[in-house]
């Protein structure tokens, strides 16, 4: 790549102080960046979508390398939970709103740069409006409406898309771009997977330091395109195994027939994202679930205190029973709960649970349809358990 996405003529109006100098200095020696390179880096602005996991290696480093404006959306605060790898929050911050704490440790790191808060969801009617100032964007959320709604935002207003996603030890990255020649989010996945078939972090788990490795690759990705150096990860998929410690390459291509960047789109527009990925018949389905018989957290701490006689049936993995459990629950993974209900008497009062209600749902209205008639799920799990009954009760 031999260009920039930074139009030449902007850079007649970026000056720098001796104090940016200094900061910048070990930029400016570098011939493949120098006065020019950080002039362009000094004009850019780029949107980070999220400030969690992957937005705060994103925008610390950016922040550091001098981008001009930097613009955040979040609308979360930050959780005890997040500090195992957001590393742009501190234990002081718990409590806070996300962007608020973002803002205050960027500034930290560098007061030079212009930072815009965009405190809502990133929403089909928001979006356009939101990434129309921004050279480049970069996605670091864990949700497939928002990917997608990305994605096209970028098609449409031709902007570079750097994506990077993670899980447990793996991650990945690119840079989805089909108006300098590559493919798009949608050319790799044209459609969303069943909502609740790929788990989130907080429902699977990611090692702490892994958004480090994948979000430095990403803000890695936005200063080349800001420089026009260095070969991109445009048709290139970069794949990151922790465990192995083995970086692997997949080759991607455009799809003429892709609905958005293909030959003939018939995505011109934001859509509803919601819808396509499945959203609302997930939360039918749930709320089919959460209609099912049930029990409050107190009315089973009655019933533990009074040692009343039923089956408890905790539906977890067996790690996660090893952070907590309660009094003499029997532990059944998912895996094998079907097996497990012909040693079960449909007679008995059975009790289930799990993390916040959702497993143990399921697992409930297997029992219901196979005629089990005392069986009922304890509403919101042990996380209405630490709530409600205690709160000395570990939360994960």
């Amino acid at each position: 790549m031999n260009h920039s996405i930074i139009d030449p003529s902007r850079l007649e109006r970026i000056q720098f102080s001796n104090d940016e100098i200094a900061r910048y200095s070990r930029h400016l020696i570098m011939p493949e960046v120098g006065l020019e390179g950080q002039k362009r880096i000094k004009a850019a602005s780029v949107l980070c979508i999220g400030t969690g996991g992957l937005g705060s290696p994103i925008a610390l480093y950016l922040a550091a390398a001098g981008i001009g404006r930097l613009g955040l959306v979040d609308y979360d605060v930050v959780d005890f939970s997040n500090l195992q790898r957001q590393i742009l929050h501190t234990t002081k911050d718990v409590g806070r709103k996300k962007l608020n704490s973002a803002r205050d440790r960027i500034r930290e790191i560098n007061p030079n740069v212009q930072i815009d808060l965009h405190d809502c969801l990133f929403r089909a009617e928001n979006a356009m409006a939101i990434a129309a100032p921004y050279d480049v964007v970069i996605d670091g959320t864990d949700n497939f409406p928002t990917r997608y709604l990305s994605n096209d935002v970028c098609v449409f207003q031709k902007k570079p898309n750097v994506y990077g996603s993670i899980f447990r030890f793996d991650g990945q990255c690119t840079v989805f771009a089909p108006h300098l020649g590559g493919p798009c989010y949608r050319c790799l996945f044209p459609e969303p997977p069943p909502p609740g078939m790929v788990p989130t972090c907080a429902e699977g788990g990611v090692l702490g330091v892994l958004p480090g490795i994948i979000g430095v690759i990403q803000a890695i990705e936005a200063v080349k395109l800001i420089l026009g150096n260095g070969k991109l990860l445009l048709g290139r998929l970069l794949h990151f195994d922790a465990l192995d410690m083995r970086f692997k390459e997949f080759k991607l291509r455009r799809d003429p027939a892709c609905p958005v960047c293909g030959d003939h789109p018939s995505i011109t527009e934001p859509i509803d994202y919601e819808q396509f990925c499945g959203i609302p018949q997930a939360r039918e389905r749930q709320a089919e679930l959460d209609a099912l018989p049930s029990i409050s957290v107190t009315d089973l701490k009655a019933k533990l205190d009074r040692r009343d006689r039923f089956v408890f049936l905790d539906i977890r993995e067996r790690h996660e029973w090893d952070i907590c459990h309660i009094g003499d629950a029997t532990l059944v993974p998912p895996s094998e709960f079907n097996a497990h209900i012909s040693g079960l008497d449909s007679a008995d009062e059975i009790i289930l649970i799990c993390k916040n209600g959702g497993r143990s749902g399921a697992a409930l209205r297997t029992l219901v349809d196979a005629g089990f008639a005392r069986a009922r799920n304890v509403a919101g799990g042990l996380d209405a358990w630490a709530e409600q009954v205690s709160s000395d009760f570990p939360r994960y």
